[in-house]
């Protein structure tokens, strides 16, 4: 069965999305299956991996949530042939009224990704930077958490909101979810401040914070605007090391051999 990673922060310019794209390809570059959800109605991900959220309004994410199409239906192929795609649409904003009635709609996502879970080793959900009802469903379908930290003391204020969150998904629906880990995002070893961050990010969360940081990086920025992840953009700068590293650490958390 697949390992289903949601990547949430509620602040937005933390490098989210950004981490959900490159980890999944990297993932999948090491030969691993992957699907990549796109969870917010902004669809960045979608356009980030080539794929205008305009060509097909009848198979995204909000057709799969509603109960309109099978997730089956709405899979994308990438680029990278290891890696499939779940696109999302501004759409997705309405779901979340629409789904009020719904049963069981805490689950909703759970249930619909049951039927191709097995068909991947790992399912990472981009989460929409808000902490309603779709991502709650991204909570109580995931196994774990990633949560993506910009070294801003602005940015450590925020997360208890998320952190309460998580506690109510585990004291609920989805009793099992655990953290996966910290990571550091846009991270500049030459800013004093990055680097206190850093360290009171490891002193509190210890070993939930990995070992890999992102460093900032020109080309990680450029990448979205061409629809490639870094590692088809520019694969020997930076980034694309700091998110195979990055890969390479989750694998080794889940017990598998690099």
């Amino acid at each position: 069965m697949g390992k289903v990673i949601a990547i949430a922060n509620q602040k937005g310019g933390v490098g989210k999305t950004t981490t959900a794209i490159n980890l999944a390809a990297s993932l999948s570059v090491l030969e691993k299956k992957v699907l990549i959800i796109d969870a917010d109605p902004q669809a960045n991900t979608t356009s980030g991996l080539n794929f205008a959220p305009d060509n097909d309004q009848q198979r995204t994410l909000y057709e799969v949530m509603i109960g309109k199409i099978d997730i089956s239906d709405a899979l994308i192929q990438t680029e990278i042939a290891n890696l499939h795609m779940i696109p999302s649409h501004i759409n997705l904003v309405g779901a979340e009224i629409e789904m009020l009635e719904a049963e069981d709609r805490e689950m909703l996502l759970k249930k619909a990704l049951a039927p191709i879970r097995d068909n991947y080793d790992y399912i990472i959900i981009d989460c929409s930077p808000s902490l309603g009802l779709i991502t709650v469903n991204t909570l109580t379908a995931a196994d774990s958490v990633m949560i993506p930290v910009q070294p801003e003391f602005f940015a450590l204020e925020g997360l208890g909101k998320l952190l309460q969150t998580i506690r109510l998904v585990q004291g609920g629906v989805n009793p099992d979810l655990t953290i996966e880990g910290f990571v550091v995002t846009m991270f500049d070893g030459r800013t004093r401040v990055h680097a206190q961050v850093l360290n009171e990010l490891r002193e509190h969360f210890r070993e939930l914070v990995f070992k890999t940081v992102i460093q900032r990086n020109i080309r990680l920025s450029e990448a979205p605007s061409h629809g490639k992840p870094i590692i088809l953009y520019d694969i020997m700068c930076n980034g694309s090391t700091n998110y195979l590293n990055l890969a390479r650490e989750v694998l080794e958390h889940n017990g598998e051999n690099v």
